[in-house]
């Protein structure tokens, strides 16, 4: 495969994009990306707070005011319908902004700390920036995969070089125009946010170009490349790599609610999202009532290329998750899942679709029920009791979000707490990521470290302990504890002060203390 360009098409019709491809960058082209991002991030890294809410206040007007083509162009390059974008675009960067401008300053202000028995000094952990750091975006959101990885590594006063997808670079230019702007309006250097295009090798190279920390997004197989290439310069990472997630629906659950929150989980933005509502496990008793309901919605919703037309599902975008899907979806059938709608792509148009789907009939051990499959496939499982449920949720080497419907709310928090997962919504699909107060991150091979939330942006510094005297003069050591040592003062000095300290009782502290009178006379 040729590397040395990336293409530029819309993927809902083959249709080609500007150019057509644009080049890849060379490593000697990543390295100058750090360089010049190092160079300007010297400057940014000592502004103010007040300066870098000015420059994020300029990026949230022009996103207000050029809502449409921020999302026309994430309708190209992805397939995605002008809703979704709407939604998933727009919201959390946004949300990202007004976080940051409320809570930035005090989440990253010096802090005090206990000085526990160390009473003459004052303990306190500062944040600063960490230098430049490299950002890995995936297909799914061009603009949000962005932005938000990007707002807390500037918040923080780092630069920053992002690899963006290869799938999705014709929206690059603009979106780097808007942050170069908003910088340069505020007397920066535009230099400080770098851009690079090119597959795989280029974000490998991003990893070892010497930049202080990777945010990556995208699979647990390159997210384990990016983790062990960065362990050969000790650069840490923070990685998002997907999820499985579980929707468990009670019996005593607001239908209609569910119903529209799993449609919502499973085919927006064709099912593209790292929080995806994969598994949908509704109590047996309304099974086929839900099922019914699914596949009544999904007969008065239409899909196609969002630019010929008001779809509500558009297409795929990376081909080879076609091939995925495919494969996922033959696997359940081939052993005995039933797809009551879908299950084939959909040849109706050139661009990249898979029909939306709904598979019944599985079972936990189907590759369907255990791998991302990343596309509009609702596949929804029957259960009698709690503590089936919360096996079958945790059955699965994912652990990224979850959703529980319940009417109870005692009941749903008892499901909620026993799901291993870094997130958990309550009648809800998915808005934890829009509540930026909390931290977005996994367990299990979801990923390592936190983004989004004060979390999230003390991620983007460096934290330094600083134990500093409380008052003008220094307090010494005892001589028994000095240079040349008395090996036997001392010793016996440090376990009377460990007993008057640490140990239990008034009577052992007091007869401690006392001990202590001779070898104080010798100091």
């Amino acid at each position: 495969m040729d590397t040395s360009t990336v293409p530029l098409y819309d993927p809902s019709t083959m249709e080609p994009l500007g150019p057509g491809s644009l080049p890849s960058t060379t490593q000697e082209g990543i390295l100058e990306a750090v360089s010049k991002a190092r160079a300007a991030q010297v400057a940014w890294g000592k502004s103010s707070f007040a300066t870098r809410n000015r420059v994020l206040k300029r990026m949230q007007q022009f996103i207000v005011e050029h809502q449409t083509e921020i999302c026309e162009l994430s309708m190209l390059d992805s397939g995605k319908t002008m809703m979704d974008a709407h939604y998933g675009e727009l919201f959390p960067v946004l949300e990202k902004i007004r976080f940051l401008a409320e809570h930035g300053e005090a989440t990253l202000a010096t802090e005090s700390r206990p000085v526990g028995s160390l009473l003459q000094k004052v303990a306190q952990v500062e944040y600063s920036p960490l230098g430049v750091c490299g950002i890995i975006a995936p297909f799914n959101w061009p603009f949000h995969n962005i932005m938000c990885p990007l707002l807390p590594v500037l918040y923080a006063g780092n630069g920053a070089v992002i690899k963006v997808s290869e799938w999705t670079s014709y929206s690059t230019e603009y979106y780097a125009a808007m942050v170069r702007d908003a910088l340069e309006a505020e007397g920066f250097s535009g230099d400080l946010v770098q851009f690079v295009l090119g597959w795989g090798d280029v974000g490998a190279g991003l990893v070892t170009s010497g930049v202080d920390k990777i945010f990556f997004t995208g699979s647990p197989q390159n997210g384990r490349k990016v983790m062990a290439a960065a362990s050969e310069t000790l650069t840490p990472v923070v990685l998002e790599l997907g999820g499985k997630d579980p929707m468990i629906v009670t019996d005593d659950a607001d239908f209609e609610h569910a119903v529209s929150q799993a449609m919502l989980g499973v085919f927006t933005s064709c099912g593209q999202m790292c929080v995806g509502a994969e598994r949908i496990f509704v109590h047996a008793s309304i099974h086929d009532k839900f099922v019914n309901a699914v596949v009544d919605k999904l007969k008065r919703s239409s899909q196609g290329p969002p630019i010929e037309g008001c779809h509500d599902i558009g297409s795929t975008t990376m081909p080879r998750q076609l091939d995925i899907i495919e494969d996922l979806v033959n696997d359940a059938l081939a052993r005995g899942a039933t797809a009551v709608v879908g299950g084939k792509r959909n040849t109706k148009y050139k661009g990249q679709f898979w029909e939306p789907t709904v598979l019944i009939n599985v079972t936990p051990d189907m590759r369907i029920m255990q791998e991302e499959h990343f596309g509009p496939v609702m596949v929804i499982m029957a259960w009698q009791t709690d503590d089936e449920v919360i096996a079958l949720a945790n059955d699965c080497p994912y652990g990224l979000g979850a959703s529980v419907f319940s009417s109870d709310p005692k009941r749903a928090r008892k499901l909620a707490d026993a799901i291993v997962s870094g997130m958990v919504a309550i009648n809800d699909y998915g808005i934890t990521y829009v509540c930026q107060s909390l931290p977005f991150g996994g367990t299990k091979i979801s990923g390592v470290g936190r983004i989004n939330g004060p979390e999230g942006l003390k991620a983007c510094a460096h934290v330094k302990a600083v134990l500093e005297d409380r008052f003008p003069f220094s307090i010494k050591l005892p001589a028994v504890w000095q240079y040349p040592v008395n090996q036997n003062d001392g010793v016996a000095f440090a376990q009377n002060v460990i007993r008057m300290m640490y140990g239990d009782g008034a009577f052992d502290k007091a007869k401690a203390a006392i001990s202590m009178v001779p070898m104080l006379s010798k100091l």
